[in-house]
């Protein structure tokens, strides 16, 4: 794909086709800020360079060359992010009235996709940690009771890592779900490094899921926006394009599509070694924060076989509350007073993500700053509320919700209801209340109490959440 775009440059082609800044012509001002090189391979769709939506050229062979890297039947490139992967892979397994099984902490991707499908959500609810208040893992024997009580289930989602690093048994669900002919589906959004490290949990496709959604732009290396739906060889190509193309852009960006073709390189080339090194900071980083005191950056010690089966260490995820802060806090204080940007922060925790683009200084400037906010910011401890996650009862699917005449009322006063919206703090962009479930004075306060402590509230059509829709009564 690389070389078919260099080959392109070199020939000078005449434009007479769109975009319309012409290689940068027509926009100095674009030039100026993303570079000549850039601009200049900004193109469109023709014969030379392939078409994304029915690849048979440079970009079949580039999605090859990655199926093989990943060890999956078939890869496709996204560039809608990992958000349209998820959704390809939820809209080409389950229709209106299907049943699917998902954890309750899933991404917003896969609510809004069966908003778009009518399947209707089976919940595996992950138990809570009693300190980090973060969801866990599905266990094993909780998915086996889900399945047994639900035959007619078309398909079941796993989080393989989740954002905290929390993994459930992918290579069990995946044998037992099979064996009662259900298809798996796996989000990978922050799992790419486990393909490619086998110090790290088991991936996706090497557990025999029939499909997964890897974020490669987030731990591979790609340009932000560009991902990979990976397949198995039960899941037929032509089908899963054509449910891709549904939601894809027929406008595919050259530079998206070409990043991940060179990460794809990178990776099987040097991704062991890489991911070797994100594995040893990450530990460092642990540790050395451990070591300050009031702090905890948890990793391996959760595993207990059961609701966290394994533990992604590459995820750096810090709790906050006993030094008397919230993560959102903690996040803020990093970014405006040290210059520190963080992967998220929420109720009670904060996220590092460490990656092959990272070095051991960064690290030092991390541990060297939660020290420094623990000395001057340091609160008491039992002033600060528990205020963990909350599993919503689920009264209607999420389609009839958000499609359900509805009307708005103030957040405060809607206990009793149904909502016919999401709410979510992002990131992580897991939903605190999806269409169709019970709003309950408990989710209220959550919601409510991350607004104050700055947490980014989206998906109410009321921008600042003050406001929810719920459905008609």
């Amino acid at each position: 794909m690389c070389e078919a775009l260099e080959a392109f440059r070199r020939r000078r082609v005449v434009p007479f086709d769109v975009p319309g800044h012409k290689r940068g012509r027509g926009n100095p001002e674009l030039v100026k800020l993303l570079g000549e090189q850039c601009v200049s391979i900004d193109v469109n769709s023709m014969k030379p360079l392939d078409n994304l939506c029915n690849p048979v050229s440079v970009i079949k062979e580039a999605e090859e060359l990655t199926a093989d890297a990943f060890g999956a039947a078939h890869a496709f490139f996204m560039v809608g992010g990992t958000t349209s992967a998820v959704q390809a892979m939820v809209l080409s397994s389950v229709k209106t009235g299907d049943k699917i099984i998902v954890p309750r902490n899933v991404h917003k991707s896969v609510i809004n996709a069966l908003v778009l499908c009518g399947a209707t959500p089976v919940y595996v609810r992950p138990r809570i940690h009693e300190r980090i208040g973060v969801a866990l893992g599905m266990k094993l024997s909780d998915v086996k009771e889900t399945i047994d009580e639900n035959p007619d289930a078309k398909a079941i989602l796993v989080i393989n890592p989740s954002y905290y690093g929390i993994c459930s048994d992918i290579e069990g669900i995946t044998k037992y779900a099979h064996s009662k002919g259900i298809r798996v589906l796996v989000d990978e959004a922050h799992g790419t490094q486990t393909y490619f490290n086998d110090k790290l949990p088991t991936a996706g496709m090497h557990a025999g899921a029939d499909m997964a959604a890897i974020s490669m732009h987030k731990s591979g290396g790609s340009l932000t926006q560009s991902s990979i739906l990976l397949t198995g060889p039960n899941v037929d190509p032509g089908e899963t394009r054509q449910f891709i193309n549904l939601t894809q852009t027929t406008s595919a960006s050259y530079l998206l599509i070409s990043s991940l073709d060179i990460s794809r390189r990178n990776l099987a080339l040097r991704g062991s070694e890489s991911f070797d090194k994100v594995i040893e900071m990450s530990e460092y980083a642990r540790n050395e924060i451990n070591n300050i005191g009031g702090y905890y950056a948890y990793g391996r010690e959760l595993i207990d076989g059961e609701d966290v089966f394994d533990f992604d260490v590459t995820k750096l995820c810090v709790f906050t509350k006993d030094i008397g802060l919230t993560g959102i806090e903690i996040y803020d204080l990093l970014r405006d007073e040290y210059d520190i940007q963080m992967e998220f922060g929420d109720l009670g925790n904060i996220m590092a993500y460490i990656s092959i683009g990272d070095r051991i200084q960064e690290i030092e400037r991390l541990v060297g700053a939660l020290e420094d906010i623990k000395r001057l910011y340091k609160k008491d401890a039992s002033a600060l509320p528990v205020v963990d996650a909350v599993t919503p009862e689920v009264v209607a699917s999420p389609q009839e919700a958000f499609y359900a005449e509805k009307e708005s009322v103030p957040l405060r006063l809607s206990a009793g209801r149904i909502a016919g919206e999401s709410v979510m703090s992002y990131p992580p962009g897991i939903p605190i209340l999806a269409p169709g479930e019970l709003i309950t004075d408990d989710i209220i306060n959550h919601i409510i109490y991350s607004k104050e402590k700055g947490c980014s509230l989206q998906g109410t059509a009321d921008p600042e959440a003050n406001n929810i829709r719920v459905l008609r009564q």
